[in-house]
């Protein structure tokens, strides 16, 4: 039976400077809290996570899709047991994250961000070291490894060390690595960040058949792309809080309209916008700077001439549009007012 992940309020709030690609907003100090000794400085508050509720299905490929800084990593951190939440809990299956974490490391594989490859060592000797870690016999990983090389299409590296490895070569290894023993959840953190887009390719063809297996896969993205085309489920993240949950096609569909009309103006009054309101097709519009509008909508092109006699009309000079499908941007856009990459 395929294991699922689920997690229940987690937060993490960080007193100092949190790890690479931990992000975080930083918050005031209570009036409650407790004030400073003289001559002690307070501590700023970070937090990474705020509240963060997830139920990952067995057999699942999920994915958490924000900016750098979203709580993505930190998220994937306490699920891992690398990260101690200040409040909430975690599962892996049946297993309670942090009181039975030896049991949760047998079960799972670890991608991390960036990766920490054993520079002494060659490419074959990562994998059967990591094979002996899970207690897998000399000839279960050295078998295990041959295939996983040849998957990974890293065979003719098998004996040389990976200190003189391509960033994207290190990255397939690493993947390749957190197979090793076969776990029942697999988590991948930025997976193909800094990938070419054949190598990309791969890597989802390997995550899919890894999938077809019965494996349960959480990925962490900015890749609007990769999330569309792997996910069978998405949830947004944004200032360590969840946005969204649904399917790719659910989350897209929920966009008011069709089309979505980025305009710039020289600048732009209320009447403009109450106008832009006003046409037909036009679901929402939203004000984004002194200049800028973002116009939801039923059509796309024919709306133009509208716009352009509108602005005109009003004293506003249309200087710039761009129109879009939906797509998973413009979802980001359409909740938090800012571009997924800002």
């Amino acid at each position: 039976m395929a294991i699922g992940i689920r997690t229940l309020d987690l937060r993490k709030i960080y007193n100092s400077a949190p790890p690479f690609a931990a992000g975080g907003v930083l918050v005031p100090r209570s009036a409650a809290a407790p004030v400073p000794k003289p001559g002690k400085q307070s501590k700023p508050q970070i937090v990474a996570l705020d509240g963060i509720s997830l139920q990952v299905e067995g057999g699942e490929i999920f994915g958490l899709l924000g900016p750098n800084g979203a709580g993505k990593s930190t998220t994937v951190g306490v699920l891992t047991t690398r990260v101690r939440p200040t409040e909430g809990q975690a599962w892996i299956g049946d297993h309670d994250v942090w009181k039975e974490q030896a049991a949760v490391k047998r079960l799972i594989g670890v991608v991390p961000q960036r990766p920490n490859l054993d520079f002494s060592l060659t490419a074959s000797e990562i994998l059967t070291f990591h094979g002996a870690y899970f207690g897998l016999s000399a000839k279960e990983r050295n078998q295990r490894a041959s295939e996983l090389l040849e998957k990974f299409k890293l065979t003719d590296r098998a004996n040389q060390m990976v200190r003189g490895f391509s960033g994207g070569m290190m990255q397939r290894l690493s993947i390749a690595r957190a197979m090793m023993h076969d776990p029942q959840v697999l988590f991948l953190d930025e997976p193909s960040a800094g990938l070419d887009p054949q190598t990309r390719i791969l890597l989802w063809e390997i995550i899919r058949e890894y999938n077809q297996a019965g494996k349960t896969v959480l990925l962490t993205t900015h890749n609007m792309e990769e999330a569309d085309a792997l996910c069978q489920r998405l949830a947004i993240i944004d200032h360590g809080r969840v946005i969204a949950i649904d399917t790719p096609e659910g989350l897209k569909g929920s966009i008011p309209g069709g089309f979505l009309l980025r305009l710039r103006f020289a600048k732009h009054t209320l009447g403009l916008l109450m106008g832009l309101q006003s046409l037909s097709g036009v679901r929402e519009v939203r004000s984004n700077d002194t200049t800028g509008a973002d116009v939801y909508a039923d059509r796309g092109g024919s709306l133009i001439p509208e716009i352009a006699s509108l602005a005109a009309t009003t004293g506003a000079e249309l200087m710039d549009v761009h129109i879009s499908e939906p797509s998973l941007e413009n979802l980001f856009l359409h909740h938090t007012g800012r571009s997924l990459r800002d």
